[in-house]
């Protein structure tokens, strides 16, 4: 006779119809507590309780009650071996076929639950029992994915049984998940050790993307299984799939946007933000942002952190945008958008205003390692002026400002501002005087005065203030100071007569 062994935690009408699948099919359901009585209950009577096979009931609150030799001697019994079927036969231990099982939901509780009463949700006899079906797959069907049941039931009502094919591959599925599993665990357990000795991930799949980097490349996107954060709980009302680098760029417009308790706008192009404001209302933190460089913002990924008004969204239709972002939209206004066949329409549900917990720790893959640091979420609100000339309180307000924006661009990174609108952008360049020069340009063509220039490190020569100098147009420097020759670009602003601060506190984005 063929057995299934099926202990869950998670219930459901699948589940069900699965086993009343494998009882048409003449397997004898074997089953626990909680779940022999809801089978029992939804009419699977031909089921054997397991307290009846290993000789007692569970105790210690359940915490045993599947772990005994006459289970695990059924599950991993090598049946080509003699010795071991002989053994089975002389213990009367019955072979065991399929093990069914699900987990305490340790993933979900972990994000409710911040003490040792999580303790509670992990499972110990469902990852040994499902271990150890995956270690037997030759003999043994090991499932733990409520999605496999389909193919399952395809090949037993075509062989008779799952096919070993089938069988090795559930059984990756298995240690794959229970990896996860444990790794969630083990990050409960050290979560204040930010850089134990093994690292492991808890991520599961949330999506295929239409492509990678570029279309020839394969690309999926996965969340985490333990932590929150604004990229995990967003919905997309209407648009094309997302690509990898959508995500990417929706990511840093989010970040962007997510800092700041006014009306914020800002466009991304490129995981590089080209143009960000804020506003009295949406409408003028938009207009600030798109002025800020129209070039770039074509085929640009837009954030908001206010809802987008009507007015806003018609707006938006007469311009070409690959993402837009919110944490919220009304009807009308999404009927409005929906009118651009391909834009993809995200909503933001985790964000600074729905409290959640952001990432702590960042990671680089490079070829046969991965760099892991902390996030860097720091602001400086100190700063030391060095020149003779004061700052008024609009540039210090633009210095706060900028400070948030100049973080997300990559180094070398410059930024200049008017109020609070960025004016030139420019970063990604070998040496800060390109950066310098180009972000000053742009500021140039927009015959703005009186600017603010942001840099994200230190000035190793005076040419950037030379530069600024030159353009008539910068009349306050904030940088991080700490070059040997700082001294030799505090003497050039106070000949050009321009304010310079040292933060003290240096934004390198590599």
């Amino acid at each position: 006779m063929k057995r299934a062994l099926v202990s869950v935690y998670e219930k459901n009408e699948k589940l069900l119809d699965f086993v009343h699948f494998l009882c048409e099919k003449k397997y004898q359901i074997i089953s626990t507590g909680g779940t022999f009585k809801y089978l029992k209950n939804n009419g699977i009577s031909k089921i054997k309780n397991l307290s009846n096979i290993i000789s007692f009931s569970d105790f210690l609150d359940g915490r045993i009650k599947t772990i005994h030799p006459n289970v695990y001697g059924g599950i991993l019994a090598n049946r080509s071996l003699k010795k071991h079927m002989e053994y089975l036969s002389i213990h009367q231990i019955d072979t065991i076929d399929i093990v069914l099982v699900n987990f305490y939901p340790f993933f979900e509780k972990s994000k409710q639950y911040k003490n040792d009463s999580l303790i509670e949700f992990i499972d110990i006899g469902g990852p040994s029992m499902l271990r150890a079906a995956a270690k037997n797959f030759l003999y043994v069907t090991p499932i733990t994915d409520q999605e496999d049941y389909f193919v399952i039931k395809k090949e037993i009502e075509k062989y008779g049984y799952p096919s070993l094919r089938l069988r090795k591959k559930l059984a990756g599925k298995v240690f794959n998940f229970t990896s996860a599993y444990d790794s969630a665990i083990s990050q409960f357990f050290l979560k204040d050790d930010s850089f134990p000795t093994y690292l492991h991930l808890s991520y599961e799949k949330k999506m295929n993307l239409r492509y990678g980097e570029n279309p020839h490349q394969k690309a999926a996107y996965y969340i985490s299984k333990i932590h929150k954060g604004s990229m995990i709980d967003f919905h997309q009302f209407h648009g094309k799939e997302l690509s990898f680098n959508n995500l990417r760029d929706m990511d840093i417009a989010w970040k962007i946007v997510d800092q700041f308790s006014e009306p914020a706008c800002c466009i991304v192009k490129h995981a590089t933000p080209c143009g960000v404001s804020l506003g009295k209302d949406i409408m003028d933190s938009f207009k600030k942002t798109y002025e800020s460089d129209p070039i770039s913002s074509f085929g640009g990924i837009i954030a908001f952190n206010i809802l987008i008004t009507k007015e806003l969204a018609e707006k938006i239709n007469n311009l070409f945008f690959e993402v837009i972002l919110s944490s919220n939209y009304d009807h009308e206004v999404l009927n409005i958008l929906k009118k651009k066949k391909n834009l993809r329409i995200i909503k933001i549900i985790n964000n600074s205003s729905n409290y959640y917990d952001k990432d702590k720790l960042e990671y680089v893959k490079v070829d046969g390692g991965i760099l892991v640091q902390q996030i860097d979420d720091s602001m400086s609100f100190d700063y030391k002026i060095v020149t003779k000339k004061k700052f008024s309180d609009q540039e210090i307000k633009s210095f706060f400002f900028a400070q948030r924006v100049v973080k997300y661009v990559k180094s070398n990174a410059i930024v200049v501002v008017k109020g609070t609108q960025t004016i030139g952008i420019s970063g990604g360049q070998t040496n800060r005087i390109f950066a310098a020069r180009q972000a000053i340009d742009r500021a140039l063509e927009k015959r703005k005065k009186n600017l603010v220039l942001v840099s994200d490190a230190f000035f190793p020569f005076r040419d950037v203030v030379d530069v600024a100098a030159g353009s008539g147009i910068i009349k306050a420097i904030f940088q991080p100071g700490g070059s040997i020759r700082d001294e030799e670009s505090v003497k050039a602003c106070n000949e050009h007569g321009i304010a310079m601060a040292f933060t003290g506190r240096r934004y390198f984005k590599h």
